[in-house]
Order: C-alpha cells, then structure tokens, then sequence
C-alpha cells in the first residue's frame, strides 16, 4: 500500500465513522492526509497524490497509521488535540485539551485587515479576552509590530497553553497573561478589543458532536441564549476601551439570538469565509449609545 492508497482507506474509514470535523479540516480526505502525513512524519503539505509518493509503505508504517485512525474514530478526539498542533492563517499553535482548538473568524479579519480602516492610527494596546491558547493576541501581534496584547481568560488551563504559544513564537516581551473573569483584570484601555466568547445556546450544547464535547465546556456554553457573557463584557467593555476603540466580536451562528439580547446596538458585520453574520464590530460609541436605549 503507498500514501495515497493509505491516505483514501483513512478517509473511507473516516466516512463511514461519521466522525465530525471543524477542527482545522472540514471533510474526511484533508483529515485523513493530516493525519497520515503527521503520523508518518512527513511535511503536512505533501501532495499524497503525487508519483514521488507511490512507493509501498513498510507494514509496521501502515501499522501505526491505522491505529492512529482507529483511535481518532474511537476516541472522538479532535485531530489537533491527537497531533497537538493547529494552525490559523498558516500560524501554528500549541494545542491540547486544556484550551479549545483555535478556529476563530476573527483571524481572518486580522489577516485581511478588514478591520484596519476602524482602527485609530495611533493603535498601540490590544486586549484579547478570552485568549483560549492564545492564538489571536498572538496573531494581532504579528500583524501589528508596535502593539502591545494582554489576553484574559477565566481557565488557568487554557493560560499554561497561551504561555507555551507566546514564549514558541518569541513574543513575552510583547503580550502579557491573566487569569480574570470576563474584563476584571483587564489592565487600563485598550484600542482594540478582540473577544471569541463562549456564545453556544443551550440547546446547541446539548447537540454537539462528541467530538466538540472533548473540548473544555466553559470556552462554548454561553447559556440559555448564548449571550450570557456577552451580556456583562458589552456592560463592562466602554470602560476599558479608549474614545476611538474597537470591539471585534464572533458570535458564530447566534446571530438572531444577538440581535434579539441586543437590538438597538449599531453593528458592523465582516465578511468572513463562513458568510457576513458570524463576525461583528461595534464602535466604543455604538456600545454606549446601544446601552443607553436598552
């Protein structure tokens, strides 16, 4: 058997496992070439299908490839918690089941710079609450050289792997750490505020695939409407936002649940790959204004 048969048997298998995706692949082949490719050791992209590749592979290769297989279909575990890596924008991150695997839109506003027209010129302090792993305080302090991050989550866990992200891509010195209920610890003002909250509704948290179900409850449940910490962190969020700040907020498929918690709020909604209604962002001023006619 050679790479390409194997990374196709793995496919068919996870086909017909009906495991869920959405942790970095969205369909069976990508897991499936993640997967084989990782466990063999090869760089993730090689083209599984090219002639180089079309040597047999040694049994105990195949071996190992399909026991690794067996035990993502067996387990349920996400292919990022298996392989302990995941990538947003071509980043990779550190990942294990301490944090939730990193897929938020908002990295793609950041690398697009779809959000930089709303910044202030002078753009110097940016807070990402509810870091997780880290990953967009990270990749906001990559996109912007003279910045400075502070990421906030409630999860000791989730901060010991957003410390081995920051130290793995050189940037102690620019992004700082702390353990805070929603915006409590937040240090001073901040220009930008990016925040990828717990937002799934109840009943959304009780259809979840398993695989969703390994990851830590407290980084998706946002209650009955999944806008419960939404709710206190647009309460909480002017005081700490500077007269010219930005909040960038994802909200993932809640958005009839956000407008009717918050219908007189002034949004913004960003193109993203999974449509225009899953990313938003609201002025200082439209959060104001917006609390002031709740």
């Amino acid at each position: 058997m050679n790479l390409s048969d194997l990374v196709q048997q793995s496919a068919e298998q996870l086909t017909q496992a009906h495991v869920a995706f959405g942790h970095g692949t969205t369909n069976a082949a990508d897991e499936a070439a993640w997967l084989v490719l990782w466990k063999l050791g090869l760089p993730l992209d090689t083209d599984v299908s090219h002639d180089t590749h079309n040597a047999d592979l040694s049994a105990a290769q195949i071996a190992d490839v399909q026991a690794f297989i067996a035990h993502r279909m067996a387990s349920r575990k996400p292919a990022a918690y298996l392989t302990q890596e995941a990538w947003l924008q071509g980043v990779s991150f550190y990942i294990d089941e301490r944090a939730i695997v990193p897929r938020s839109l908002i990295a793609e506003v950041l690398a697009e710079g779809s959000i930089d027209p709303w910044l202030d010129p002078n753009t110097t302090r940016v807070l990402d609450l509810c870091t997780g792993n880290g990953s967009l305080g990270i990749l906001a302090a990559l996109a912007f050289p003279d910045i400075t991050v502070q990421g906030l989550d409630l999860s000791k866990d989730a901060l010991a792997v957003a410390h081995i992200n920051i130290a793995r891509h050189d940037l102690e010195g620019r992004m700082t750490l702390a353990e805070s209920d929603g915006l409590a610890k937040a240090d001073g003002v901040f220009d930008l505020i990016l925040c990828n909250p717990p937002y799934v509704n109840a009943h959304s948290m009780s259809e979840l695939p398993a695989e969703f179900k390994c990851e830590p409850a407290l980084a998706l449940a946002g209650g009955d409407d999944g806008m419960d910490f939404i709710r206190q962190m647009l309460r909480d969020a002017p005081a700490h936002m500077r007269e010219h700040a930005v909040l960038v907020l994802e909200i993932g498929h809640e958005r009839n649940h956000f407008e009717a918690a918050f219908p007189h709020l002034d949004v913004v909604w960003l193109s993203t790959s999974a449509g225009d209604d899953q990313v938003l962002l609201l002025t200082r001023q439209a959060i104001v204004e917006g609390a002031n006619t709740q």
